[in-house]
Parts: C-alpha cells; sequence; structure tokens
C-alpha cells in the first residue's frame, strides 16, 4: 500500500552541521503519528522540509505518491498540507474569526478585484467562508470569543484557535509543532481529545510532541530522532519498551 507521507533517506545539513541525517519513515493515511526526540533532534527541520519552507540536502518527501521536497508553502497548503508553529503566530490585531477567515483563503476563487468591486460571487464566497469559519471556531469551542482580538486570548486558547487556522485550509495532512507546549495538564489532555475528533473528522495529523502523556495516549505511532537519526519507531508500548530510547530519552527527567 502506497504511504500518504513518505520521508525517505532525508538529509538536512547547515554548513557544518547535521540536523538530519538519512530520516526514513511513512505515515499512512487515518493515523495520528507522532515524533518525539530530545531538543535539537532535527523535528522541526523536518517539519519545515514537509512544508516547503526549507529543502532538504538529501533525500525525498513524497505526499500521496507526488514529490513534493522544494515545494513552496503555498503550494503544499492547496494540495493538502497544513500545519501549526511551535510558537504561536496569529495575526495579534485581527479578531478570533478574522484569522480562521484568513486561513479559508485558500480555498477561495474571487479575486482582489471582485471582492474589492463588491461582486456578488465575491459576497457570497465571503458569506460562506464566514460561515465555515464560525463552524471550525464551534469546533475548537471557541465560537463565543469569535469578535475578539486574538492577541487577547490566553495562551492555550491561541493554540485551538491556529488549529482551527490550519483546518480553514481543508488538510489532509496536519502537522502540528509541539501544540501542549505551555498548556497545564487538564489543558494537555483537552487537545489531546481534540486531536483525536480531528483524526474521527478525516484528518491525518503528525505531530512534534514532547508531552510524552499526550504523545502516548493519542499517537498510532510514534517516530523517535536522537540527534538527527531514526532511533526507532512503532507502538507507543513498543517505544515504551525499547531500551535505546530509553537510554537516550525517555530515561531522561528533563524530557518527561
Amino acid at each position: 500500500m502506497e504511504a500518504f507521507l513518505e520521508i525517505a533517506h532525508v538529509g538536512k545539513s547547515f554548513g557544518g552541521l547535521t540536523a538530519l541525517d538519512e530520516v526514513s519513515f511513512t505515515v499512512q493515511q487515518g493515523q495520528v503519528k507522532s515524533l518525539i526526540g530530545p531538543n535539537g533532534a532535527g523535528k522541526t527541520t523536518l517539519f519545515n522540509i514537509v512544508t516547503g519552507f526549507q529543502t532538504p540536502t538529501a533525500g525525498t518527501v513524497r505526499f500521496c505518491g507526488t514529490k513534493i521536497d522544494g515545494v513552496k508553502p503555498h503550494r503544499i497548503a492547496e494540495i493538502g498540507i497544513a500545519r501549526t508553529f511551535q510558537n504561536v503566530e496569529l495575526f495579534g490585531n485581527m479578531t478570533v474569526l478574522e484569522n480562521v477567515m484568513m486561513g479559508c483563503h485558500v480555498r477561495t476563487r474571487a479575486g482582489l478585484l471582485a471582492g474589492a468591486l463588491r461582486l456578488p460571487s465575491a459576497c457570497k464566497e465571503g458569506r460562506a467562508v464566514a460561515h465555515r469559519s464560525m463552524q471550525l471556531l464551534e469546533f475548537v469551542n471557541l465560537h463565543d470569543r469569535a469578535y475578539e482580538e486574538s492577541g487577547g486570548l490566553p495562551f492555550g486558547l491561541q493554540r485551538y484557535l491556529e488549529i482551527a487556522r490550519a483546518l480553514a485550509t481543508e488538510p489532509k495532512l496536519l502537522l502540528l509543532d509541539e501544540p501542549a507546549s505551555g498548556l497545564d495538564p487538564t489543558e494537555s489532555r483537552d487537545l489531546g481529545q481534540l486531536i483525536l475528533r480531528i483524526r474521527d473528522r478525516g484528518v491525518t495529523v503528525l505531530l512534534v510532541e514532547h508531552n510524552m502523556e499526550v504523545a502516548m495516549e493519542i499517537s498510532d505511532e510514534i517516530v523517535v530522532l536522537n540527534y538527527g537519526k531514526t532511533l526507532a519507531e512503532g507502538t507507543p508500548r513498543q517505544i515504551q519498551n525499547d531500551s535505546a530510547v530509553i537510554s537516550a530519552y525517555l530515561g531522561d527527567e528533563s524530557y518527561a
């Protein structure tokens, strides 16, 4: 069976520093798959390669059978891959609703001129975008704050808003970069349940996560990176019992 996302022998060097070295794994459609490892293991670099922000120095990335490494980020979004960032990146002076509407515009057809002239097609599409955005805010339980400025939201809710905006692009694959970072235990558990609900909507999820409780609870499979190399891959139970992983990662309390 063809992999939904295939990472094949991917390498990335920055001058004399090797961030990724022959990293290979696959993600199957309908999975929640986690990418874990100590700081500096290359996790975010790999996300940047998959989403077009960086180009690998070796190897290939294929999505639904099509080679996508080196493709521009806006084209990556158009073919069905969305992401969030380790540091929340919102339009702070826009409302919560407007932030989600910005994500919807990847799928809109009316041009800027049509919008400026308020042509019927643009107005109709604008109403549809607002309706779709409100539905997504309801999905992440932010609909009652739709008209607040996003910059004023508590940090945990900003994470939810960034996820809603990513979902507005109608992705087939959603990449989440440390979504539980900065959340308390209750917020982290709620986030885990949200990720499973996203999966249940038909969106495949690949996430980088340092919160081991979240990763182990919701993941179908886990890939462990260490010093830019693939250390292990398997089910949460297999990873928990892998002696190399325990030594390099799980056994270090600083990453618990």
